[in-house]
């Protein structure tokens, strides 16, 4: 359950993402965040966590009903496009914090529910940031973890991400990446429901959802993979333009194989695994 960090357990991929990630990639995402409300069940007017929650995906959905959220990232970046669309919306039960999901400042038994949407699976510890989560909530609190299945059941992001991991492999130097992987963290059943239980949760579950995502064309689905994709966009920002135009190209060249003409679809498969503190 521990690995060494990959580039994705720091900030700055995240902070390079963050608009157009709030833009574009929200929308589609706030189709698994309300899945993950519905299969945990938190009370009305609960306490509610959310971890690594980037620009606020499901802590704006948890609002609606909750007492209070209390929202952590580690990316600034990400914090403060929450706290913008905070702002616009004029919600004041919404606490938006930078902070470390392996080592919550939070006090013990303070939450009633907590939530992590595609966050967890990349940190450095997943133990160690499933006990903090399960410290923080009161007895009988409820818990929901989500993560992706492995690619091969996405073949057009399978394109991008495994085409760009020869270029990650050269600049950052370690076999360790949850790029391309074909066994992602917590990507089948078996494994979500394993390190749940490890962390002492009971009553665990988990839950396969998928939803689509709809392109006029291979070219509209390269171009918002180059805007949101956090490893993508951190690997030009290491290469430089020219650094990562091959790569650049070869990922064009793979999407326009596997996509063909006409409009494109991605259905994107998940696993949300629930569980009792």
């Amino acid at each position: 359950m521990s690995s060494p960090p990959s580039p994705l357990a720091a900030p700055l991929p995240w902070d390079l993402v963050a608009t157009d990630y709030a833009r574009e990639i929200v929308p589609h995402f706030e189709r698994y965040a309300r899945d993950a409300l519905r299969l945990a069940a938190p009370r009305a007017r609960a306490r509610i966590l959310d971890v690594a929650c980037g620009p606020g995906t499901l802590t704006l959905l948890a609002a609606a009903e909750a007492e209070q959220v209390t929202a952590i990232d580690f990316s600034p970046e990400m914090i403060g496009r929450l706290r913008a669309r905070l702002a616009e919306r004029g919600l004041g039960n919404v606490e938006a914090r930078i902070g470390d999901g392996q080592a919550l400042p939070l006090p013990d038994a303070s939450f009633d529910a907590a939530f992590s949407m595609f966050g967890l699976m990349f940190f450095p510890d997943r133990d160690r940031g499933l006990r903090e989560i399960r410290r923080v909530l009161v007895p009988g609190g409820r818990v929901a973890i989500g993560s992706w299945l492995p690619l091969s059941e996405v073949p057009l992001l399978a394109a991008v991400l495994t085409t760009m991991r020869e270029g990650l492999l050269r600049v950052w130097k370690t076999g360790d990446l949850p790029i391309g992987d074909p066994h992602p963290p917590l990507g089948t059943e078996e494994a979500m429901r394993t390190e749940l239980a490890a962390a002492g949760f009971h009553d665990v579950e988990a839950h396969r959802v998928e939803h689509s995502w709809a392109f006029p064309d291979a070219a509209a689905f390269s171009a918002t993979m180059r805007r949101t994709l956090a490893p993508l966009v951190l690997l030009r920002h290491e290469l430089g333009a020219e650094g990562f135009r091959p790569i650049d190209d070869a990922i064009d060249a793979r999407i326009a194989e596997v996509a063909g003409p006409g409009p494109a679809q991605v259905t994107m498969p998940a696993w949300i695994g629930v569980g009792t503190a």
